[in-house]
């Protein structure tokens, strides 16, 4: 990617050291926005910084864990202390959790699923808010699954947590639709060659699939046009 239409533009993007995140911070950083990452793995987030400056983007990293208590409120503190608005917040990081019966379900890992999929999702956006409402044209982009959606035996525990964070983003949407001019979209981004799919589909092979790379082009040219609040699925295949 190219066009260099998001210079001057600040993104977000969270679970951003590997896969569809990684891939999309590349293609805002291409694009000229100043990409803010973030991830627990450091390691992971200085070889995407390192990426996109090689590149000719720029880019700040902030390593930390979205579960950790006022994890999130110090981020956005620290966001708020050097940039007046926030252009985009990209809401990929998730977890898949156990694949697993309902009725077995470890009720532990299901709270740590609905903790980073949903409770965590919903303190980005209130950290947030004020510096999207700054924006010329605030933009949240959430990464979901069909799954949540389309039930599936096995997949209640992700697919449960996944509809929530649907309900989240959209709610917010509508609240915000009137009074501001923040926009929220859902994004499938389709089958994806990620550790996530790769865990939950272990005999199937990653080249015979769309590569994250593809995946962050699509989340960036939807960011890049004049969307409006609603779901955005994956082509036909993918």
């Amino acid at each position: 990617m190219t066009d260099k239409s998001l210079s001057g533009r600040i993104a977000l993007v969270t679970g951003a050291s590997r896969g569809i995140g990684a891939a999309t911070a590349r293609a805002l950083g291409a694009a000229g926005a100043h990409v803010i990452l973030t991830a627990r793995t450091a390691g992971g987030l200085e070889e995407v910084e390192e990426a996109i400056h090689a590149e000719g983007g720029s880019a700040t990293i902030a390593p930390l864990d979205l579960t950790e208590n006022d994890s999130i409120a110090r981020l956005a503190g620290a966001i708020q202390g050097r940039w007046p608005a926030l252009d985009m917040l990209v809401l990929n990081a998730a977890t898949l959790g156990d694949l697993s019966p309902v009725p077995a379900f470890d009720f532990k890992d299901f709270a740590k699923v609905l903790t980073l999929n949903v409770s965590a999702q919903a303190a980005l956006i209130a950290a947030f808010d004020p510096m999207l409402r700054k924006a010329a044209a605030g933009r949240v982009l959430g990464v979901t699954s069909r799954v949540a959606r389309s039930p599936r035996a096995y997949w209640a525990m992700y697919g449960a947590s996944k509809a929530a964070f649907e309900q989240l983003l959209l709610s917010y949407g509508e609240e915000v639709h009137q009074i501001s001019n923040i926009r929220v979209g859902l994004i499938d981004p389709g089958r994806t060659a990620t550790r996530m799919r790769a865990r939950a589909y272990p005999g199937e092979d990653p080249a015979t699939i769309q590569q994250p790379e593809a995946a962050g082009e699509r989340i960036a040219a939807l960011l890049m046009a004049d969307f409006e609040n609603g779901y955005y699925e994956a082509p036909e295949g993918a």
